[in-house]
């Protein structure tokens, strides 16, 4: 029989917790990756048609917006998927599913087919990135939710370092196909770990009714089974229950909320993907090197990790909103100073803090969105945030494209992501106090 004594739980919660936390990280880091590997290879396109055929400015918009599409849609199915079937079912096959799109993608040898992959690439990356924050939410200790989202959901910004450093050292030596094959790993590494490792979250088991499941979960993990009722019961006979996934998302109680949420997310991957697609070639014209101009990619990723961490302590102390919108603010003021004729070494400390007010505070919002939503309607919610969020994703490429394609000064591009900044500052502004209702109601 399982010692049960509270020593021996807390061993095993934190054993459990420390399993999932680095699986949960890992698989974002190549979810970064997987993303951003595209802006690391996309001045390769752009000057040598021998790879996939001529890709202009607007069609490397285009084919960086199509992974995009797909996250939108897979962050979209997951959401209810998961609040269905759980969250580590959808998570697993998210693994899989990435990992092959990677692979296939470095075989193609034409636009078309590599726009269809990436799209397919993207509907794992979407159903990953829209999971993870449910579960992490559910498994992460009073208190230090934001801090453990933050950490996790770095992992991302991480991918993106892990993309723009290799590149740096391996393209040239092992091309683009090699790059994208690095994706790949996952199916022959986390998967299986994660196969073994990840649990179910006990939250969803309890919320679902499925009582006998979660309490053995909970004696082999040491996590304790939540006091909330199953939502698919009703409290009384007069009482209907509350609906999971997105049919209780986008009921009475949290329709304004999630709008604004959904809006705020998009704003901040807009900024996001233009940065991340963009900023190495829009170095490149600016006059660096192609090392050089992949080091700004390098830098900005490394500001979103730091700004992501600090700024989730102080969210757990204060509450995320008030460090949302203001991440956003410091993120606005960032890219306007790139503007100005500075030293290399001030340049590079602006684009360290504008990863901090873009991706950093991406990774924010997904830690805000994960605490706000109650457990019936917290994985629709996430994704919710992730995948409607992608529309901005998709616009952010598309955006650059059509700035840099139009023959807009490199100043002009910047002041126009600043606005984009602002703008986001003010929608998390917005976002009312969260609806948590005691019980379940009609």
């Amino acid at each position: 029989m399982a010692n049960t004594t509270p020593a021996a739980l807390d061993a095993r919660h934190l054993r459990t917790l420390t399993w999932i936390v680095a699986l949960a990280t890992v698989g974002l880091v190549f979810d970064g990756y997987d993303l951003v590997v595209y802006g690391t290879v996309v001045s390769t396109f752009l000057r040598d048609p021998t790879q996939i055929g001529l890709v202009t400015p607007s069609i490397a918009g285009a084919l960086g917006s199509y992974a995009l599409v797909g996250v939108l849609v897979g962050a979209l199915l997951a959401g209810s998927v998961g609040d269905t079937i759980g969250r580590r079912k959808v998570m697993l096959f998210a693994y899989a599913w990435f990992s092959i799109g990677m692979g296939l993608t470095a075989l193609t040898t034409s636009t078309t087919l590599f726009g269809l992959l990436r799209f397919a690439t993207g509907l794992g990356v979407g159903a990953l990135v829209a999971t993870t924050g449910a579960l992490i939410a559910e498994y992460a200790p009073k208190g230090k939710k934001n801090l453990f989202i933050a950490i996790v959901y770095s992992g991302i910004p991480l991918g993106s370092l892990l993309a723009a450093g290799l590149a740096i050292g391996l393209l040239p030596l092992i091309g683009w196909r090699g790059m994208f094959l690095i994706g790949a790993l996952p199916m022959v590494t986390l998967l299986p770990l994660a196969y073994f490792k990840m649990p179910e979250s006990v939250a969803w088991l309890v919320s679902r009714g499925r009582l006998d499941e979660a309490r053995a979960i909970s004696l082999r993990t040491g996590v304790a089974v939540p006091s909330e009722e199953p939502t698919a019961v009703a409290i009384d006979q007069s009482a209907a229950p509350e609906k999971a996934g997105f049919a209780g998302l986008f009921g009475s109680s949290y329709l304004f909320p999630t709008l604004i949420l959904g809006c705020m997310s998009a704003t901040g991957l807009v900024l996001v993907y233009s940065l991340n697609t963009w900023l190495p070639e829009l170095m490149l014209r600016a006059g660096f090197n192609a090392k050089g101009s992949l080091s700004f990619l390098l830098v900005l990723n490394g500001g979103a990790v730091i700004g992501a961490l600090l700024g989730s302590k102080v969210a757990d102390r204060f509450g995320p909103k008030r460090v949302v919108s203001t991440c956003f603010a410091i993120g606005a003021v960032a890219i306007a100073v790139l503007t100005l004729d500075l030293p290399l070494a001030v340049r590079l400390a602006a684009v360290a803090v504008v990863g901090m007010g873009t991706s950093g505070t991406q990774t924010l919002i997904y830690g805000f969105v994960a605490n706000y939503y109650r457990t019936h309607v917290r994985g629709a919610g996430v994704a919710w945030c992730a995948g409607f969020g992608r529309l901005g994703g998709v616009g952010g490429p598309l955006l650059g494209g059509f700035l840099i394609g139009g023959g807009f000064a490199l100043n002009a591009i910047f002041y126009v992501l600043a606005v984009l900044a602002i703008f986001g500052a003010v929608l998390t502004l917005v976002v009312p106090k969260a609806h948590r209702p005691s019980a379940p109601s009609a």
